[in-house]
């Protein structure tokens, strides 16, 4: 048999750990935008309300959630972006609208 210089428990496990956080990171993100942007869809699509009501209403709930996970600014300023986005394309749509 081949003799190993592996040494159970010695091992340098950094790069693993800081991988799982920056997925288990990723995921929380990918997961709040998605249930976010289902929500808005929900609420302007099924329900029919208002899209800026709508659009208030769920980004405050993202920003509330992410400071209670302790998520920090930038997930704070992903939110107030994407809103942002959001009232532009809502914009885009008014301006076209007139036009046709």
């Amino acid at each position: 048999m081949a003799s190993s210089e592996y040494t159970r428990g010695e091992m340098d496990i950094n790069a693993q750990s800081s991988m799982y956080s920056g997925f288990m990171k990723a995921s929380t993100w990918g997961g709040l935008i998605l249930l976010l942007s289902v929500g808005y869809m929900v609420f302007t699509l099924s329900i029919g309300m208002n899209w800026l009501v709508s659009l208030v209403l769920c980004a405050g709930a993202g920003i509330a959630i992410g400071v209670g996970m302790g998520m920090g600014g930038a997930w704070i300023a992903t939110v107030v972006a994407l809103a942002g986005a959001a009232i532009f394309i809502q914009i885009l749509i008014a301006l076209f609208t007139m036009v046709l």
